[in-house]
């Protein structure tokens, strides 16, 4: 079976609305991840979607060609320093320590799945330069509502065919609600489609291969 590395079961519970609607969710559920997670965007509006503020109405469907291309994990620059320069950024905006922002980001970024490849409807996975693959087809979306008030939209799809150790199901976070081009993701993977959407602590992080490690930091550090 194929086991994210570092995923961590909560005692905590999240929200999970149904596959569209949130509105009469309760609003008290631990969510330190936010789908903000501490990017420090300024979009403009002091509530935007990028930030977990929107209606119902403006969720859509989204197609896996969003998150085409060739993705890289950014946990081993993490580990290695190269994104010391984006936690001291954040210890100048936030409302933690350097240290404490590495330490959330280790938890949050952890993988040994280096790096995906999403080609048409397949979706193939890299662990240590092994590949495993799967065909992938769309299984709607879920609303969650997190405990600061706002909320966020994973859009899952489901294996339809391939190797028996790529995972049952895939779940895309990217601050975005309807369809677009992502420019890096958070994603959710396992064979228990409910059990992933308990998973808040642990969101493998991948942005595109063609990025060096200075680009990532600068594209971290812009905001």
């Amino acid at each position: 079976m194929f086991r994210q590395f570092g995923a961590m079961a909560l005692g905590m519970a999240l929200v999970v609305a149904g596959p569209v609607h949130a509105d009469h969710a309760p609003k008290d559920a631990a969510h330190n991840h936010a789908h903000g997670h501490d990017h420090d965007h300024d979009h403009g509006d002091a509530k935007s979607v990028h930030d977990g503020y929107f209606d119902d109405n403006q969720i859509a469907a989204r197609a896996l060609s969003d998150w085409q291309g060739d993705w890289q994990s950014v946990y081993s620059y993490l580990i290695d320093g190269t994104l010391d320069p984006v936690m001291d950024h954040k210890a100048e905006h936030g409302d933690k320590s350097a240290q404490e922002y590495r330490d959330y980001y280790e938890t949050g970024y952890k993988t040994d799945v280096e790096r995906i490849v999403i080609e048409g409807d397949t979706v193939t996975f890299y662990r240590d330069g092994t590949p495993m693959s799967g065909r992938y087809d769309s299984d709607g979306h879920e609303t969650l509502t997190y405990a600061k008030g706002n909320r966020g939209v994973r859009f899952i799809f489901r294996k339809v065919e391939g190797d028996e150790s790529a995972p049952d199901y895939i779940q895309f976070s990217d601050h975005r609600i309807a369809p677009e081009k992502s420019d890096h993701y958070h994603l959710y993977w396992g064979d228990d489609r409910a059990a992933l959407l308990d998973e808040v602590t642990n969101w493998p992080t991948y942005y595109p291969s063609a990025l060096s490690a200075d680009q990532i930091v600068a594209e971290m550090t812009a905001h």
